[in-house]
């Protein structure tokens, strides 16, 4: 009976823990490896519901335990998996887990139909304009639980579509945008005619590096870090994705899907130069295209995968908070 008060006791302060009101989960989180300093940092982690067009939207939120977070940080996923690609929790290669270790609140939403978000009957509905939408709810959410006026944003892939849609209409709630391996224009024509993508461990990993004879390449993503991501895909986005924003995707290289003249907000576009969904010189042309205090970086050797690849992922988290601070 007393073991059993206990555990009682240790959910409560955990549910009381959490990054603002509304919470439908608290529960803090701790790092075994004692090797290490971010190996022993603990985290609460908190889970909140929005409502948007008839729908609940999975939002949640990881700070160091006991913060006070002053500033926030959205991330935005892709098309086909939801926003656990941005907690790869081996080592240090969590992004999430960074960015609270850099005093940050962190973010993370899944668009309609993604992940732990209510599915949608319709998997074209949640196209990159309904996407931006769900954005906006989102940052209405979080800026009303923090009490903080303006949030900082980052999209990933098809993710930068959407988030540079919502940045254009709603400047005014960001401080800086970053768009991470931006799809600035079609990505080739192909006909998407199912609704839904059929989901399987390939695909999950395909992204990543692969040597001349069509095995990963270890040397630039350690294993576990494929096998972790790739697991996390099954277990949170299962055999289908909506296919309303690879749709939007699939078209002519010649159509444009972000007007980099219409953000306002200091920009940072962080890529690599072997991602096969971006055009090189469309992103040396791009610095010309953004606001003031705006940076372009491209690593030399990177994937569309930049984040948890070995040569980088430092680098990329540095580049990233540098951008974010200054």
């Amino acid at each position: 009976m007393r073991i059993k008060n206990i555990i009682i006791l240790v959910l409560c302060i955990a549910i009381l823990t959490g990054c603002g009101h509304s919470v439908k989960q608290a529960q803090k989180i701790k790092n075994t490896n004692s090797k290490h300093e971010y190996a022993c940092t603990e985290y609460t982690y908190s889970e909140y519901t929005v409502k948007r067009n008839g729908l609940k939207l999975h939002l949640d939120c990881m700070t160091t335990k006991g913060a006070h977070p002053k500033k926030d940080i959205l991330l935005i996923h892709g098309v086909t998996y939801s926003s656990h690609e941005f907690d790869v929790d081996y080592k240090d290669y969590s992004l999430v887990r960074k960015l609270a270790r850099e005093g940050y609140a962190v973010w993370r939403l899944d668009i309609a139909g993604f992940g732990q978000s209510e599915q949608v009957k319709d998997g074209f509905m949640p196209d990159s304009d309904y996407a931006a939408e769900d954005i906006a709810a989102a940052t209405q959410k979080i800026i009303k639980e923090s009490g903080h006026s303006k949030i900082d944003i980052l999209g990933w892939s098809w993710g930068t579509v959407t988030t540079s849609r919502f940045a254009a209409k709603h400047p005014e709630q960001l401080n800086k945008v970053v768009l991470y391996a931006p799809i600035l224009y079609g990505i080739g024509e192909y006909k998407v005619t199912e609704p839904f993508h059929h989901n399987d461990w390939n695909h999950a990993a395909d992204d990543f590096q692969k040597t001349k004879d069509g095995k990963f390449d270890y040397s630039v993503a350690e294993k576990q870090v494929i096998d972790i991501f790739c697991s996390n895909c099954w277990r949170y986005d299962g055999e289908e994705s909506p296919n309303g924003g690879r749709r939007d995707a699939c078209v002519s290289k010649d159509i444009q899907l972000i007007d980099l003249t219409k953000l306002t907000n200091p920009t940072l576009i962080i890529c690599g130069d072997n991602d096969p969904y971006l055009y090189n010189d469309k992103v040396d042309n791009a610095s010309k295209l953004l606001p003031r205090d705006s940076k372009v970086k491209v690593f030399h050797g990177a994937s569309h995968m930049l984040m948890v690849e070995k040569p980088y992922y430092h680098q990329f988290q540095k580049q990233l908070i540098d951008f974010l601070n200054r």
